[in-house]
């Protein structure tokens, strides 16, 4: 395992890092952030308990969640994973460059056993499901690793502190983390267009989503306190709610409903 540990804390957040950690990793290895399937089927079962639900799990990994889900019977997961190195997606139109390491792990270990599950190469940063696809979209620890920042302390999502004050998150961050909260509630920017802009003042209008409107759930599971995640989270047209989890170190669970 110390084989695969990053340098520093901002290799969690690069394409390259988790290009080399799944191919040194044995075929079967897997890896767990924050609460494994047990400790949160609860409350997943509360949130979501249509076992039927069409379900987007976001940075799917090596974790055993999906499979852990499938066994309870969550038969309808698509996994994603692989995002492009940084590189600005929606200004540049450049295509993302995916690694097919993780993606092609898991799908082999999982097609006999659990062959209703699939797995897909895709940015989270750039979704290309069709508009009310998804009844449920998941994320635990992938907006974390896109967190990471030189001297960023895990919890505060890229703040970081001058002189015991808090600054910003480094610009990047900011704007992964906002992308994959706007793909998977659809935002679009649209302040390219002078007639958009004038009714768009502030540049960017929620037209569509990848989870359906009026039913559709975004679950979010981290450490991160929510001081330091809701500006990330909240969207008009949705609601929030968060749920605490632990005792002596506590987990978050956000539910973003639309």
């Amino acid at each position: 395992m110390t084989d695969v540990l990053p340098q520093s804390n901002e290799e969690y957040g690069t394409k390259e890092y988790w290009d080399k950690r799944y191919a040194q990793e044995a075929a079967d290895a897997n890896f767990d952030w924050f609460k494994k399937y047990e400790d949160v089927a609860d409350l997943i079962r509360e949130v979501v308990p249509d076992k039927a639900a069409r379900i987007l799990m976001l940075g799917c990994g090596n974790s055993t969640l999906s499979e852990d889900m499938y066994d309870d019977g969550y038969k309808n997961i698509v996994n994603i994973d692989a995002r492009s190195s940084f590189s600005d997606i929606f200004i540049n139109l450049t295509l993302p460059q995916y690694s097919p390491v993780v993606v092609e792990q898991m799908r082999n270990r999982h097609q006999n056993n659990r062959p209703e599950m699939s797995w897909h190469e895709m940015d989270i940063r750039a979704l290309t499901f069709r508009d009310s696809t998804f009844d449920v979209a998941i994320d635990k620890g992938t907006m974390d690793a896109m967190m990471t920042a030189k001297g960023d302390v895990w919890g505060s999502g890229g703040i970081q502190f001058t002189d015991g004050m808090p600054q910003d998150p480094p610009q990047q961050v900011i704007d992964d983390c906002t992308k994959e909260v706007d793909e998977v509630l659809r935002w679009v920017m649209v302040a390219a267009s002078v007639l958009l802009r004038e009714h768009y003042p502030y540049g960017c209008a929620r037209v569509c989503s990848v989870l359906r409107k009026g039913t559709g759930i975004f679950l979010y599971l981290t450490f991160g306190q929510p001081h330091f995640r809701r500006r990330f989270l909240t969207r008009d047209g949705t609601s929030l709610e968060i749920k605490r989890i632990g005792e002596a170190f506590h987990y978050y669970f956000y539910i973003i409903r639309t």
